[in-house]
């Protein structure tokens, strides 16, 4: 569904992406690893829209992506779960979801069927539903995030280090989710600092580091501890 080829993406001077080139198929959950500043969550801006890359395409189902706005490529079908869940504040659970649905507010009657479907994937938002977001706990933040996210209908979900900042518990319900979200058939890009957890549910995975793909194969094919060293290391296992 996604093909991402040779992009290449920059911070003034600093060169963040260099020729990166990645596939997800849909239906699958494809998983991006790599250490600190590897260019993991400029990849997912560069997609949304959020960066303009300096050269390179993105293409979703043959659809050229690379330099349109954000709000475009959401209406082409792409919802990102940002890093640190960036609700908004100072809006109620309830008005997020809203907000999710920006670009489909003219049948209302299908918006508000959604918030409902939102309500009953995650009853604690339905609790909270009047509740500022500001003032929830990280996960149900995240939570919120994903369901916001999810109010687009997108094509393909990116979720960018959706466990981080979260306790252990926490983030297992995270994942719980996100294997739900996998098994309805849902096609994810998931950026993962925790690569356990994120390879019991990859289909597919690349290591990025220094801005460049190293690495690509399905979990499987490497011991998951190598992957890690590989990732947060830079080492592989000797022999």
């Amino acid at each position: 569904m996604l093909d991402v080829s040779d992009l290449h993406a920059s911070y003034g001077q600093i060169r963040a992406l260099r020729g990166v080139t990645i596939s997800a198929e849909e239906g699958k959950l494809t998983c991006i690893l790599g250490p600190n500043g590897a260019g993991k969550t400029t990849l997912m801006f560069t997609i949304a829209g959020v960066l303009r890359p300096r050269q390179g395409s993105v293409r979703l189902g043959g659809d050229e992506l690379a330099g349109r706005p954000p709000s475009a490529i959401v209406g082409r079908g792409v919802s990102l779960v940002p890093e640190n869940r960036l609700v908004f504040p100072d809006m109620s659970v309830h008005e997020n979801l809203v907000a999710g649905a920006y670009l489909r507010l003219s049948d209302r009657a299908a918006v508000d069927g959604d918030i409902e479907a939102m309500m009953t994937r995650f009853p604690r938002l339905k609790e909270r539903a009047s509740q500022l977001a500001g003032t929830l706990s990280g996960g149900e933040q995240q939570m919120l995030a994903v369901a916001r996210a999810l109010m687009a209908r997108p094509r393909i979900l990116l979720m960018d280090e959706p466990s981080l900042g979260l306790a252990p518990l926490i983030v297992e319900e995270i994942f719980e989710v996100i294997g739900e979200l996998r098994a309805e058939g849902r096609t994810i890009l998931l950026v993962e600092q925790n690569a356990h957890m994120a390879l019991k549910h990859a289909d597919k995975f690349y290591l990025l580091e220094q801005g460049q793909v190293t690495f690509e194969g399905t979990p499987g094919e490497l011991e998951q501890d190598e992957v890690i060293r590989r990732a947060y290391l830079g080492t592989a296992k000797a022999g």
